[in-house]
């Protein structure tokens, strides 16, 4: 309302005829002023002030009650004598005191106050609003003219916003509800005030309003998708919203209101999200989005450019939290595809029942028990193969998930693992139960087949990114799929080209995390290995696993016994074919002597003879066995200096010259010897001081020489490039008394680790490092 204008009319209409926001405020030219001393309104410049929206705030009260014809004369009168100090909060409905008194006895609505302006007269107090309501005017006066403006832009769009929800919130023509709502999102995108909530209040006036009305036309649907998109760059869709766009999404997949509208939304929920647990609603448009994506034309090709958008053009992603939301939202949508059927098996017996075998209690449902697709042949080595006659199949359907299920009337003892009866299994005993016992096929429906190959694809295409590997692999090391998902065999099909790519990538962050998380835990190693429920290749992926495990830092006795313990027999089904990764393991096992069954180590003999590369290992092996016997042999020096600059090829030539039985003491200080020459140096036998101060000696040496130097006693290791990942290994060599670490890449937890488990360690030093 004008107050100033001489015009009677109602003061509603003449708000309504102002813009929403912005605009010269001061009275019309040529209108007649009241008194003596015109009542003129501050004007509000567009000088680009920003101000951040006022909830509460301190300030200066006073309130007339008047008819309107007299209010400039009282304002020119000086009469404005008493003001009350006010803790005044914007709620949503209503302006209102923290103390109700006085003025402000009782909070003024939104909807009673006809105007808001800034307010200034001659001889008296500045930085005034005037509020102008029924029968008075309400005058608040701030302490400079930011904080005037800030209030009144606040009380401006407090005022607004409650006008639109109430006109939002009973829709006669959806034609005028669209006007209304395009007005809204230029007032958002024009306020002045710079704050969340000023974008995300019109998107929650728009979501309750299409939650309340779901009769809407398609046409009505992408209009009100398009008004609100400006305000959807900056700002995640509140949830309700978020359901809208998923039914969108799903009802038109291949409007172009996906591309145009949902794209640059889904991008910015990708880059900035931090948690889809606070809101999974936009973990589900995402996955949504994708899978309208994926029914366009192109299908996955679509789907790649959008994943090659959220990469960059560069080698490395700026947008560090892209990755693990994709994963999320990938791990999520597989998850959904077997939901009904897992939620199926509410009585299925419990881990510790498959593993022990337990017979089912006569009042249980029958079960879907997991099982191989194929029999292991690590099981059948095993077990004696029974043949009984089967019982007809059970089927089991949804309207996502068939399941065929072939019992046998006798069921052969289930696996028993390592850890003991009592202790909850893990996955491969979970799913590796006795073939006798049923086998399971899974056959999702046609849509979750498409999102199962549609997501599967996305985990592909990951993994082609070499900056995004290490992340994707430690993501996906815990083996995060339901074990529904690894008894398919469709599932663990496509995913083996990601396993590939971990098992190809020659960095030990990446190739590192096919194994185990933690010990007594299955890895993606042991689910395709052969035995394993996703081995269907004969080991090809398994030998290359090993192969890559092998040649970096895994080449220790503790690797080589697990594979002695658990995969002899493919091992040497590999080495039997030619495979020389697996010829030159059971040549490292016979080495080591990691086998201590005669029969045993006579069978490997065999196997490697059995072909051309097998015999050459085995020849080669047979004569660093006669070197090392001669080297072993009592006599020699028992103090050893190599010269400097020497190299690992220097340090082998000389130790295959002669006897040294003997030697105690060795140091290739300032030399070019590097984690290679452990190969040597652990057929020292008598070896108890080593020195390597200022070499290329790192973590893989130092593993190796943890595992057979057991009674070292002295090790210089100043100047190295080792760091905790090898020294932790140290605290295996008990005998250790004297140990230099200056100049490290040695941490503190690592430091107090060694010492806590070296109790013969005397001298330590631990100069120019974090523990320091």
């Amino acid at each position: 309302m004008d107050v100033t204008s001489s015009s009677g009319g109602d003061p509603r209409q003449i708000e309504e005829t102002k813009p929403l926001l912005g605009g010269d405020v001061s009275a019309p030219e040529g209108t007649k002023m009241l008194g003596a001393v015109p009542c003129r309104r501050a004007l509000l410049l567009c000088n680009g002030m920003r101000y951040k929206l006022l909830q509460e705030g301190d300030i200066q009260v006073c309130v007339i009650r008047h008819p309107r014809t007299f209010l400039s004369k009282i304002l020119t009168s000086k009469f404005l004598r008493r003001w009350e100090p006010h803790h005044l909060t914007l709620a949503d409905n209503s302006l209102a005191s923290a103390t109700p008194s006085g003025y402000m006895e009782n909070s003024v609505s939104y909807s009673a106050i006809e105007d808001v302006q800034p307010l200034s007269w001659e001889n008296a107090p500045k930085y005034c609003l005037q509020l102008t309501i029924p029968g008075g005017t309400v005058l608040l006066q701030a302490a400079n003219s930011y904080l005037r403006d800030q209030w009144f832009h606040s009380l401006q769009w407090k005022k607004k916003i409650y006008k639109y929800k109430k006109v939002l919130s009973h829709p006669s023509r959806w034609e005028v509800v669209l006007k209304e709502i395009r007005t809204l999102v230029d007032m958002a995108l024009t306020s002045p005030l710079q704050d969340d909530s000023i974008n995300q209040a019109p998107l929650e006036i728009v979501s309750k309003l299409l939650s309340e009305n779901t009769n809407l036309t398609t046409q009505e649907h992408e209009n009100i998708i398009v008004a609100i998109a400006p305000l959807l760059e900056n700002n995640h869709p509140p949830p309700d919203l978020c359901e809208f766009f998923c039914k969108h999404c799903r009802e038109r997949p291949r409007s172009m209101v996906v591309i145009e509208v949902f794209t640059p939304v889904v991008q910015r929920i990708l880059k900035h999200n931090m948690d889809f647990g606070k809101c999974p609603r936009l973990r589900l448009f995402t996955q949504e989005y994708i899978l309208a994506l994926n029914e366009l034309n192109a299908g996955m090709e679509v789907v790649k450019k959008f994943i090659q958008s959220m990469h960059g053009p560069t080698g490395h992603c700026p947008h560090p939290r892209v990755l693990p939301n994709l994963v999320a939202v990938c791990l999520a949508a597989i998850y959904s595809c077997y939901e009904e059927f897992i939620n199926s098996r509410d009585n299925s017996p419990s881990l510790k029942e498959i593993r022990n075998g337990c017979q089912q209690p006569c009042d249980r449902k029958p079960t879907l028990p997991l099982r191989l697709l194929h029999p292991s042949p690590d099981l059948v080595s095993q077990e004696a193969t029974l043949s009984e006659p089967r019982l007809k199949s059970v089927v089991v359907a949804s309207s996502e998930v068939h399941v065929e299920v072939e019992r046998t009337s006798t069921a052969k003892p289930a696996l028993t693992a390592s850890t003991g009866n009592d202790s909850e299994p893990n996955l491969i005993d979970c799913l590796m139960v006795s073939p006798a016992c049923g086998t399971m096929s899974i056959e999702l429906g046609p849509q979750a087949g498409r999102t199962l190959g549609c997501h599967v694809e996305i985990l592909k295409l990951l993994s082609d990114y070499d900056d995004w590997r290490p992340s994707l692999a430690s993501l996906l090391q815990p083996i995060p799929f339901p074990k529904e998902a690894l008894a398919h065999q469709k599932f663990t099909k496509e995913l083996k080209y990601v396993i590939q790519r971990f098992a190809e990538d020659p960095r030990q962050e990446v190739h590192s995390c096919l194994l185990s998380v933690r010990a007594g835990k299955d890895g993606w190693f042991q689910l395709y290995s052969p035995g394993g429920v996703a081995c269907d290749d004969d080991g090809e992926l398994f030998a290359s696993m090993v192969h890559i495990l092998m040649g970096s830092c895994y080449k220790t006795k503790k690797f080589l016994l697990s594979l002695a313990e658990n995969k002899l027999g493919p091992c040497m089904l590999l080495a039997l074919r030619g495979n020389q990764t697996m010829a030159e393991i059971l040549c490292l096992m016979l080495e080591y002597n990691i086998i201590d069954n005669n029969d045993t180590q006579l069978q490997i003999i065999s196997t490697l003879e059995s072909t051309d590369v097998g015999k050459r290992m085995y020849e080669q092996l047979c004569d660093r066995q006669r070197e090392l016997k001669e080297l072993q042999r009592k006599g020699g020096p028992t103090r050893l200096t190599l010269p400097s600059k020497s190299t690992d090829a220097d340090l082998a030539r000389l130790l295959s010259s002669g006897s040294f039985g003997n030697l105690e003491n060795l140091s290739l200080a300032f030399t070019n010897v590097t984690s290679a020459c452990a190969e040597h140096l652990i057929k020292l036998p008598s070896l108890k001081q080593l020195n390597l101060w200022s070499t290329q000696f790192g973590d893989a040496g130092l593993r190796l020489l943890s595992e057979h130097l057991t009674m070292l006693q002295v090790l210089n290791l100043c100047e190295t490039p080792v760091t905790d990942a090898g020294l932790l290994a140290l605290s295996s060599m008990k005998s250790l008394c004297s140990l230099n670490m200056n100049s490290t890449k040695l941490s503190a937890d690592t430091y107090e680790d060694l010492k806590a488990k070296l109790p013969n360690l005397k001298e330590v030093d631990v100069r120019y490092t974090e523990a320091w």
